[in-house]
């Protein structure tokens, strides 16, 4: 009887389009599904996974403004689609950038020069390859959140307060859970059908199979492969599932940290994009902590992050950003981080990472004369901030031996998540069953 009323994962942790990264990319053209295009969207997908495309304006529409805000969009659309469709969609914040592709140049439609994200260009000359690396860096969302510690903040505090205690507990509880070879096939049968028919992801994909060792997790996370696109949108997401499926290899980058942590104080840097509202809630709340939902790339060469910034002088929706952090081993109790060029696809890139859950005080954002907002934190230890005691208790709660899927699912009811708690309950009792 249990084996056949288990719920659907399907329709509970997984998307519905197999849409396991930030980006995708929309393609917006009457004639899409035209024999001609099919080269061009297997090129497409070699630069951003997820391809979707429409015909019709309006499910195009429907589909962007129902995306989750942590998604990052590209879209292409021809001149005419172009026309009716972009004034309405081009700054919702999931629209990274929009390219319209038609074969002869006409200035048949600008958008606001000083809002504008879109890049006009021919068809056969898109420039998304060139363009997707700086993006993928700049616009990442969902990177660092705050959580304001002060007692009188309100319910919205409270609510937030609560959000970070969860993702500390939840990912203390996915990490301590014993893994086992069944949940990586399931992984990697769930990888391959996101990414089914890209031929360059599959190839890597068989080759992480066949030769991953937890020795190379670092070499992995640091390639321009789907390991670091999936992970890291698990996270930012918030996929539970996958989350959940990722966690033995969450473990070994957790000991690769461990082992290689950093000795002495380093100061590090990272440019970004933030939103003017993100800004000025750091800018009303200094002296607050932020903490990182996924693993935070950042570099010990202020050269290095800048040239990620781009041209400062065209204006876009988002604010420029470059973080200063100064990173002290000592306060770092649970959270590790290491200076991992030694083992990195890129070592000149100097890289120093920090595990997801770290926490940072934010002491000082100002407005440079450059067009980039300067915003230096520090780490903190797990015993400066106020919902320390709130942690604690939750860990005894959860116990320090070996976590089980029962406590999963005890605390993802308690985080109001019912039906993906009940599926953990049902699958608790399968695999006892077998």
């Amino acid at each position: 009887i249990v084996m056949t009323n288990l719920p659907s994962v399907d329709s509970i942790a997984y998307d519905n389009d197999d849409h396991h990264e930030i980006f995708s990319i929309i393609w917006l053209d009457t004639n899409v599904h035209q024999k001609e295009n099919q080269h061009t969207k297997q090129k497409l997908r070699s630069i951003i996974n997820h391809v979707k495309t429409f015909q019709d304006r309006e499910e195009c529409k429907q589909y962007i403004e129902h995306r989750s805000k942590d998604d990052r969009i590209v879209l292409i659309v021809n001149s005419q689609l172009g026309q009716e469709v972009v004034p309405s969609i081009h700054k919702r914040p999931q629209v990274l950038a929009i390219y319209g592709c038609f074969d002869k140049f006409q200035s048949y439609y600008t958008v606001d020069s000083g809002q504008s994200h879109c890049y006009w260009a021919r068809r056969t000359g898109f420039s998304i390859e060139a363009d997707h690396k700086n993006q993928m860096n700049m616009s990442e969302p969902q990177l660092i959140k705050m959580f304001t510690t002060s007692g009188d903040a309100g319910k919205s505090i409270t609510r937030i307060n609560g959000q970070f205690v969860f993702f500390q507990s939840l990912i203390d509880c996915i990490i301590r859970l014993k893994t086992n070879e069944e949940d990586k096939r399931e992984l990697l049968s769930c990888l391959k059908n996101g990414y089914r028919d890209n031929y360059p992801e599959l190839t890597k994909l068989d080759e992480f199979q066949k030769d991953y060792t937890p020795g190379k997790v670092l070499w992995w996370y640091t390639r321009d492969s789907f390991f670091y696109q999936t992970l890291n949108a698990a996270l930012r997401k918030q996929n539970i599932h996958m989350t959940f499926l990722y966690r033995s290899f969450l473990v070994d980058l957790r000991s690769q940290l461990e082992q290689n942590h950093c000795k002495e104080l380093v100061r590090v840097y990272r440019s970004q994009l933030m939103s003017i509202n993100e800004v000025n809630s750091l800018k009303q709340n200094i002296g607050q902590i932020v903490s990182t939902i996924s693993f935070l790339s950042t570099s010990k060469e202020k050269e290095i992050i800048d040239c990620y910034i781009g041209d400062r002088t065209q204006k876009i929706d988002l604010e420029r950003i470059r973080l200063t952090i100064d990173a002290d081993p000592k306060m770092a109790s649970t959270k590790s981080f290491a200076d991992i060029s030694v083992f990195s696809n890129f070592p000149v890139e100097s890289e120093i990472l920090f595990m997801p859950g770290s926490i940072f005080r934010a002491n000082s954002v100002n407005d440079g004369h450059d067009n980039v907002w300067k915003i230096k934190m520090s780490l903190c230890s797990d015993d400066e901030h106020d919902l320390k005691g709130v942690l604690d208790d939750m860990k005894k709660q959860n116990g320090v031996e070996e976590m089980s899927l029962w406590t999963l699912g005890k605390l993802l009811w308690a985080m109001g998540k019912l039906k993906l708690a009940e599926y953990y309950y049902h699958r608790l009792l399968r695999e006892n069953c077998i």
